[in-house]
């Protein structure tokens, strides 16, 4: 599939089956974040992936957690894929997937929001290139601002200056693949340098 047919079919998914994603698709979708877009070069992002269900279970509720919906702007995601912005029954922020991957980059760098997600984007089209659905989801930074989140933070190693950015959830599609939403009109002004 050519790159721009890829990113139109990509969908963010919410609704997974218990299928695992293999060791060596998840590679590969490591290696695409490795290979996004960072500032100056700096490969300052570090990527955890977790393939436990029960973990990413835990970790996903800690996610769910201190979601604030005083601060979304609509209130209206999707039928098909409901989040847990249309869905308050949803207890758990990464729906189930059986493997999700966290991006984490230093807490003080101007840069370091930017880098996290188009880590994340990289990894997502290398999913759907695999055929692996997958979420990009944040409230990152308040997942492991507690005791159970620092104990893994600290287990796995990641650096006191370093926080996590965002979530690659992974997996694959339970029930019909959604369709492609109308994109907006009014979203691109192009300014012609003869103006």
């Amino acid at each position: 599939m050519e790159l721009l047919e890829l990113m139109k079919y990509r969908r963010s998914i919410r609704k997974y089956s218990d299928r695992q994603v293999s060791k060596e698709d998840l590679q590969k979708i490591i290696e695409a974040g490795e290979y996004a877009p960072n500032a100056g070069g700096g490969q300052r992002s570090i990527i955890v992936a977790i393939k436990n269900k029960q973990l990413a279970e835990q970790i996903g509720i800690l996610n769910l957690a201190r979601f604030d919906r005083s601060r979304l702007i609509g209130s209206y995601v999707s039928k098909e894929q409901p989040s847990v912005i249309d869905d308050k029954s949803i207890k758990n922020g990464f729906y189930s997937a059986p493997c999700v991957c966290i991006i984490f980059t230093p807490k003080n760098f101007l840069y370091a929001v930017p880098d996290a997600f188009c880590c994340a984007e990289n990894m997502v089209l290398e999913a759907t290139e695999l055929g692996i659905s997958s979420c990009i989801t944040a409230r990152a930074e308040e997942t492991f601002d507690n005791d159970i989140g620092r104990e893994l933070l600290t287990k796995w190693g990641i650096p006191e200056n370093f926080t996590a950015r965002a979530f690659v959830l992974l997996g694959y599609c339970e029930g019909e693949y959604p369709k492609a939403k109308p994109r907006r009109d009014g979203r691109v002004v192009i300014v012609d340098e003869e103006m």
